[in-house]
C-alpha cells in the first residue's frame, strides 16, 4: 500500500474538469491516468463507456426554509438516486439520500461520474444502498470520478458503503473537493480485501486499486492531496507498515474549520489493540484543512463501528446535535 502525499494528481486539474455537468470526466480519467496505461484493451462483451456503462449522477442540494431539498437532479443509467428522506429527529433539516447503481456492481469498462453540490447552509447525508462490488476483470478497468462543492456553512456527510474488489479487479477513483472556509465535509471510505471467504486468491487479490482525493478552496488554493495506490502483485500486503495482520481499511476525511477540528481531534485519540484486531488514529491535514482518520481492523464491522464513533463526535462538534441511534433499515 503506497500512501503518496503530492501537490498534483495524475488526473485532470479542477478547472479542466469543472464542477457542473461533466459527464465525460470518468472517460478522460480512464484514458489519461498512468496507472491504467497497461489496461486500455477493450472488453469483448461491450466497449468501455458504452450505453449502460457510462453512469452520471448530479445532486444539487439547497436550503429552502426549514429544510434542505434536492433542488437539482441529473442522471444517466446505471446511476440513480432515491428521493430525499428526513429521518433524524435531532437534525430534521438534514436531507438523507441513497445513491443507486442499477447494475449493483462495477464491471470492466464501467465509467461512473458523480457530482454533489451544496448551497449556503444546506445540510445533507449521502450514501449508497449497499457495498460496491468491483468484479474480476480480464480487460480494461472500472473508473470513478467524484466532484464535490460546498458553499458557506454547508454540511455534508458522504459515507458510502464499503468497496469490495474481487480478484483481478482494476479500479481507479479520483475525488475532487471544493469547499468554503466555513463548510464541513465528512467523507468516508472503507476498503475490504475482497471476498476473503470465497476463494483463496480473493484476499488482496485485486490487480490495481488507485484512490486519490484533492481538496481546494473556491479561489483555487490547494488544501491537500492524498493518493492511495494498491498493487498486491508488486508489493505484499501482509507486511509491517502496510496491512500486516489486518484485513479492512477505513479512511475518514474531515474538512472543517480549525476550531471544530481541534475539538474532534481531542476526543478521538489513537490506539492499537493487537488482541482485538483494531488500530486507529487521527492527524491534522495541512493548511488548516481538518483531520484525516485511519482505521485498520480484521473485520468490516469493527471499522464501521469505529467510524460511527468518529461520525458521532463530528456531528456533535460541527452541528451541536447528537447522532441518532442506528436505524433498523440501515
Amino acid at each position: 500500500m503506497d500512501f503518496r502525499a503530492q501537490t498534483q494528481s495524475t488526473a485532470l486539474a479542477l478547472p479542466e474538469l469543472g464542477l457542473v455537468g461533466d459527464r465525460n470526466a470518468a472517460i478522460r480519467l480512464g484514458r489519461m491516468t498512468r496507472e491504467l496505461a497497461a489496461f486500455q484493451d477493450e472488453p469483448a462483451q461491450m466497449a468501455s463507456a458504452a450505453v449502460g456503462k457510462n453512469g452520471f449522477l448530479r445532486l444539487g442540494f439547497e436550503r429552502r426554509g426549514p429544510r434542505t431539498i434536492l433542488a437539482e437532479l441529473d442522471r444517466c443509467i446505471p446511476a440513480m438516486a432515491q428521493r430525499t428522506l428526513y429521518p433524524e429527529q435531532t437534525l430534521p433539516d438534514l436531507a438523507w439520500l441513497f445513491m443507486i447503481t442499477t447494475t449493483g456492481c462495477l464491471l470492466q469498462g464501467d465509467r461512473m461520474a458523480l457530482e454533489i453540490s451544496l448551497g449556503p447552509q444546506a445540510r445533507a447525508h449521502v450514501t449508497t444502498q449497499s457495498a460496491t462490488k468491483i468484479h474480476s476483470m480480464d480487460a480494461n478497468s472500472a473508473v470513478q470520478t467524484q466532484q464535490i462543492a460546498l458553499a458557506e456553512d454547508a454540511y455534508l456527510e458522504l459515507m458510502p458503503e464499503p468497496l469490495i474488489p474481487h480478484r483481478r479487479a482494476r479500479f481507479i477513483s479520483d475525488t475532487r473537493i471544493q469547499l468554503a472556509d466555513s463548510a464541513t465535509l465528512l467523507y468516508a471510505e472503507i476498503l475490504q480485501p475482497g471476498r476473503k471467504h470465497h476463494h483463496p486468491d480473493e484476499c488482496f487479490g485485486a490487480t490495481l486499486l488507485s484512490l486519490a482525493t484533492t481538496a481546494t478552496r473556491p479561489d483555487g488554493r490547494l488544501l491537500f492531496t492524498e493518493k492511495l495506490v494498491i498493487e498486491p502483485e508488486r508489493q505484499a500486503m501482509r507486511q509491517t507498515g502496510v496491512m500486516d495482520g489486518f484485513d479492512v481499511f477505513g479512511n475518514l476525511i474531515l474538512l472543517t474549520p480549525p476550531a471544530v477540528a481541534d475539538r474532534v481531534e481531542a476526543r478521538i485519540g489513537a490506539a492499537v489493540d493487537q488482541l482485538g484486531g483494531l488500530a486507529f488514529g487521527a492527524c491534522r491535514l495541512p493548511n488548516d484543512a481538518g483531520l484525516i482518520i485511519k482505521v485498520l481492523a480484521r473485520e468490516t464491522e469493527q471499522v464501521k463501528a469505529k467510524l460511527r464513533e468518529c461520525w458521532a463526535i463530528v456531528r456533535e462538534e460541527a452541528t451541536g446535535t447528537p447522532l441518532s441511534p442506528p436505524f433498523f433499515w440501515r
